[in-house]
């Protein structure tokens, strides 16, 4: 392994989709088939270790202080076995990974934690920095974490099935706009219907899924001029309706999924009585039960003041537009 730092740490940040991506082009090469905007969250972080061993005989991975399980384990190998075919390396690794926040919940864990992987291995195997590639390869294991790769606002196209170089590109930069996100945390416990299975039976089940492969680029457009003129009030109802859009592809899919749980209902009208009171602010949720509200840095305390006293939020988080991959 001449040549070869044969250890890399890479610290990456979770995303919240302001346009949500919800199904696939190409399961394959797991390619969205809706474009996407996303805002990278300071201080939800994933902090991956990867560690070439020539002793090993197969990949090891550690995730929250656990060996994972083996559905992760593979997931994982399968994107290592990419490095090692870039590189003609053969060498398996060690695998550490810790989130700051809960995993596998609806808080983008996947996200952040395949970016912090893809970065972490193409260094410990030597490969040159290139976000663009580091993007492409973390798409492949979860196509969220193509975003995560990048600091502040981030766009993934849809793809063309075959288009495996897919990545994402920045949009705007963390500084470009004081937009806050704060996350009414509801349990901490991992989710009945992953994010890949309820995306399979949307598109496979739901009576709406050509409704929504036709109307979310328009959605998305929305967004991405209420973003660049940076206007809450124009931004926000387009947040919400992507949002509750998605959610009904997974209520009408056979069997119906459900993320939404008690707490997540009392939330979204705690955030409905603020708006009624003048307070600019919006909800959004991903494949998870946790409420994401969107607001200007200025009204960020009041949200999360009105979040933390609801019942059934077991806590909150603050996040902010956050920086790329931090490699070491």
């Amino acid at each position: 392994m001449t040549g070869v730092p044969g250890r890399a740490r890479c610290v990456a940040r979770a995303n919240i989709a302001l346009s949500k991506y919800w199904g696939k082009s190409d399961d394959r090469l797991n390619l969205p088939a809706v474009p996407s905007l996303s805002v990278t969250l300071e201080p939800m972080r994933t902090e991956t270790v990867v560690v070439l061993d020539d002793a090993l005989r197969g990949d090891t991975f550690e995730l929250d202080g656990a060996p994972a399980r083996d559905v992760e384990r593979a997931r994982v190998a399968r994107l290592l076995d990419g490095v090692r075919l870039e590189t003609g390396l053969s060498t398996f690794a060690h695998v550490t990974s810790r989130n700051h926040f809960p995993t596998a919940s609806g808080l983008a864990s996947s996200a952040s934690g395949f970016a912090a992987l893809a970065g972490a291995a193409r260094h410990a195997y030597g490969l040159p920095r290139d976000d663009a590639r580091t993007s492409a390869m973390a798409r492949r294991a979860s196509a969220s974490a193509a975003r995560s790769v990048y600091g502040g606002f981030v766009a993934l196209p849809a793809g063309h099935p075959g288009d495996d170089a897919l990545a994402a590109h920045v949009v705007h930069p963390p500084e470009h706009w004081d937009l806050r996100v704060v996350v009414a945390v509801v349990t901490e416990a991992r989710k009945d219907v992953g994010s890949r299975e309820g995306m399979g039976l949307s598109r496979e089940t739901s009576p709406y899924w050509d409704a929504w492969v036709a109307s979310a680029p328009r959605m998305y457009d929305a967004i991405a001029t209420a973003l660049r003129a940076k206007d809450i009030r124009a931004l926000g109802p387009h947040v919400e309706q992507s949002f509750t859009t998605m959610h009904a592809l997974a209520f009408t899919s056979s069997p119906s999924t459900m993320y939404f749980q008690p707490a997540s209902i009392a939330a979204l009208g705690a955030l409905r009585d603020l708006r009624a009171r003048g307070v600019p602010v919006w909800p959004t949720m991903d494949a998870g039960p946790h409420v994401k509200a969107v607001c200007h840095g200025d009204d960020a305390d009041q949200v999360e003041a009105a979040l933390a006293a609801t019942p059934g939020v077991l806590r909150t988080l603050h996040a902010r537009p956050g920086p790329g991959l931090e490699l070491d």
